[in-house]
């Protein structure tokens, strides 16, 4: 077995190596269009709106697609951000057909430490619960019961919730956070800044209008903050 898997990983590299040898960029709007139209079984109209969608976010930027309520396609271009951290237990997911856990207008609660008691959250979440929107709580890590408790409430519906470990580590966490935080209005719950989670009420919350976390990434959608 052992021979066979070392067989195949060499014969994968030999693929890809040749297949890197055969491919050509898409160097302009053009040859996105074609590529985008052959995807979208020669839909001409679908391939085009691809390539504009690219000419404006450019090849770092995050496009996503949605079902709309009209006969048109349609381009919207807004302010957000992805990053690579996904929800933190499988519970957390809500649509099953993208396993991902989708929240729509949700409030955001940024955290610089771990949350492993759930007494520290209770507060915030009860105010979240009488709000009736969703939370999306982006911490150094979440475990223990608080993780636990995060699951249950959403479980029952009590509170639609997602749990995000932060990303980034050191210094360029503390800054991908202030990041988030600028993008989606909230405030980042620190102890340096004379913060405390217990403290935290829903104005030192953010906003956006949707966020989409799957297994590895976390995409917040046209946050309510300033850009």
């Amino acid at each position: 077995p052992m021979d066979l898997k070392r067989g195949i990983d060499k014969a994968v590299r030999v693929a890809v190596t040749e297949l890197e040898t055969m491919s050509e960029p898409c160097s302009d709007m053009e040859s996105v269009a074609q590529v985008g139209t052959v995807s979208a079984n020669a839909d001409e109209s679908v391939g085009t709106i691809i390539a504009e969608a690219m000419e404006k976010v450019g090849k770092e930027g995050v496009i996503t697609v949605e079902e709309g309520q009209g006969l048109d396609n349609e381009l919207d271009v807004v302010e957000g951000m992805q990053f690579d951290r996904g929800y933190l237990s499988p519970y957390f997911i809500n649509n099953q057909e993208s396993m991902s856990a989708d929240l729509e207008n949700p409030l955001v609660l940024i955290h610089d430490k771990k949350i492993s008691n759930i007494r520290d959250l209770l507060p915030l979440l009860e105010g979240v619960a009488k709000s009736g929107r969703p939370l999306l709580v982006i911490a150094e890590d979440i475990d223990g019961e608080a993780l636990a408790t995060l699951v249950v409430n959403n479980i029952r519906g009590i509170v639609k919730v997602c749990g995000v470990k932060a990303p980034g580590f050191g210094d360029r966490r503390k800054a991908m956070l202030e990041d988030i935080a600028i993008l989606t209005g909230a405030e980042v719950i620190s102890e340096e800044v004379g913060l405390s989670l217990e403290g935290a009420n829903l104005e030192q919350l953010g906003d956006a209008k949707r966020v989409q976390i799957t297994k590895e990434n976390t995409t917040i959608i046209d946050g309510a903050g300033s850009t």
